[in-house]
């Protein structure tokens, strides 16, 4: 047990305090076991969804998928630096949205520099797009995000009249990302080389489990597109990759492989943000946001949103400001919700995928000059959301 809590990072014992302060808010009756059970059980099928495809992309990035699509991008750009900007962020866009912006975060973001490391280029641009667009392509998709799940359950929208709403807001938003990630980190100015070496295909160590991984994940997506409850769709993905290396290579299913920090932060954060806004943080965060649900009150939801995200991490940001916004208000939510996804590109705390990233690119060595991280992240996010919500409104 010692040897269990030594291992815990500062990440890990904050996500434990949180779930612990609460268990004390139930405890001491601040948070109603009423109103706790409820949230819980609100927030039971995403924790299910989240647990299963997490476990389902750290399988697939185990039977190298991830890999060889990112070798086999590099070589079909023959060398030239604008195809390998264009197919490495349509990668990690599609990434984002049909497996979850964690997954681009803490699965691809690792291969991508790999792949640096492996064709001479630098390490930079390729990891920049990963974190911006673990974050600005989070919209389309209900399975992208979790505060897209929390929204869509909010709203009652299936995922045909959810991507409905955000098809164009997520095309400008990418599009927005790519002219910064372009101006920022992938001119020539920038990358320092006109031209990168192709690298060779990746060799795969069991074939049989790389065609099993890539037939798990089409049908997944085309689950998705069914409109299957995505936590059955993500729990059945799930049990075949495991039953798949349970066949083929059973070293790598570990505990590890459970995201239970995720789950306990995710847990934590729905008892202490209830509990807050029933002693004054609901009525600042009406205050802020207003409950106006005209284009007005959408871009101040979405600032706010966006300037929460960035001070305290996007899901309380979220979760704290969906509270005082009337279910009526459908455009003024899906703007918090732009301002939460899109916003939290400043500090390195504003989301968990920008966290992780750090954390990946602090392993690999990675030098990310801060002070070019915060200003080019400060740009994408007040020129990303506005642009982003001036489309939601367009689809109203």
């Amino acid at each position: 047990m010692v040897g269990v809590l030594r291992r815990l990072s500062v990440l890990d014992w904050i996500r434990v305090g949180l779930l612990g302060l609460g268990l004390l808010a139930v405890v001491t009756e601040l948070l109603p076991v009423e109103e706790a059970a409820g949230e819980v059980g609100r927030i039971a099928p995403i924790l299910l969804f989240l647990a299963a495809v997490i476990v389902l992309a750290e399988l697939v990035k185990e039977a190298q998928v991830f890999d060889v699509i990112a070798a086999r991008l590099a070589m079909a750009g023959r060398g030239d630096y604008v195809a390998l900007f264009l197919l490495c962020t349509a990668f990690a866009s599609l990434v984002t949205m049909f497996l979850n912006l964690d997954t681009t975060a803490v699965l691809l973001t690792p291969v991508m520099l790999a792949l640096a490391a492996r064709t001479g280029i630098a390490a930079l641009p390729l990891a920049m797009t990963t974190v911006w667009l673990a974050n600005t392509a989070s919209l389309f998709l209900p399975v992208s995000n979790l505060t897209n799940l929390l929204a869509m359950e909010r709203l009652g929208l299936s995922t045909k009249e959810f991507a409905g709403r955000l098809w164009l807001p997520q095309l400008v938003s990418i599009a927005v990302t790519m002219v910064f990630l372009w101006v920022f980190f992938w001119r020539r100015g920038r990358r320092g080389a006109d031209r990168y070496d192709p690298p060779p295909p990746v060799p795969v160590a069991d074939p049989l489990l790389f065609r099993t991984a890539a037939t798990v994940c089409v049908l997944f997506v085309v689950a998705i597109l069914l409109e299957l409850p995505i936590q059955v769709a993500a729990l059945a993905a799930a049990v075949l990759m495991i039953a798949a290396f349970a066949w083929r290579d059973r070293s790598k299913l570990t505990l590890a492989l459970f995201p239970w920090q995720l789950l306990v932060f995710v847990t934590g954060l729905f008892l202490v943000v209830p509990t807050l806004s029933r002693y004054g943080l609901a009525g600042l965060m009406s205050a802020l946001a207003g409950v106006g649900g005209d284009g007005g009150g959408a871009y101040r939801t979405a600032a706010v949103g966006a300037g929460l995200s960035n001070l305290i991490n996007n899901l309380p940001a979220y979760t704290a400001v969906e509270k005082v916004i009337p279910v009526v208000n459908q455009d003024q939510l899906l703007a918090l919700l732009i301002g939460t996804n899109i916003g939290p590109v400043i500090t390195p705390w504003a989301s968990l995928a920008t966290l992780l990233w750090f954390e990946w690119c602090r392993r690999r060595g990675v030098r990310v000059p801060m002070l070019t991280f915060v200003l080019a992240g400060a740009g994408l996010a007040v020129v990303g959301v506005a642009a982003t919500v001036g489309a939601l409104l367009l689809t109203a």
